[in-house]
């Protein structure tokens, strides 16, 4: 396959085959649907009264599925900035996080573990090394 020629995919949300370019995942008519929802969702979340509901909340309210939502902020289109308590959750443990693919504590988490495994690696390197220098005399 030449570079920039569509591929034939299946849409995630009906299964039909649609030209996938790259542009978005689905085929037109679910992305036109999409769009719609999304329009009422903005709609909602525009409401000063609105700016600060939860994803749960969202969710009720618009009839949004929640992974839509979701997508909607990973993608940038719904920024966390204007409406502080929306985010996506965290690959390793849920929590809703705003950047990235996981959450502050798991990215903490994640550092500190990658430092002691380094730790650990150096403490065996040098183990080895000294062993290598070690000389032995033979008694008589």
């Amino acid at each position: 396959m030449r570079k920039n020629e569509p591929e034939i995919r299946n849409c995630p949300t009906c299964g039909n085959f649609f030209n996938y370019t790259g542009v978005r995942d689905n085929c037109l008519e679910c992305a036109q649907k999409e769009e719609k929802v999304f329009e009422e969702v903005y709609r909602f979340l525009r409401r000063r009264e609105n700016r600060a509901a939860s994803v749960e909340r969202i969710v009720e309210e618009t009839g949004v599925d929640e992974d839509l939502l979701y997508k909607w902020v990973r993608r940038g289109r719904l920024q966390p900035a204007h409406f502080p308590n929306l985010g996506y959750p965290c690959d390793k443990c849920g929590k809703l996080t705003t950047e990235g693919k996981l959450c502050v504590a798991c990215q903490n988490e994640l550092q500190k573990d990658l430092q002691q495994f380094e730790a650990a690696k150096e403490f065996r390197e040098s183990i080895q090394q000294s062993e290598e220098r070690t000389y032995f005399t033979k008694r008589d």
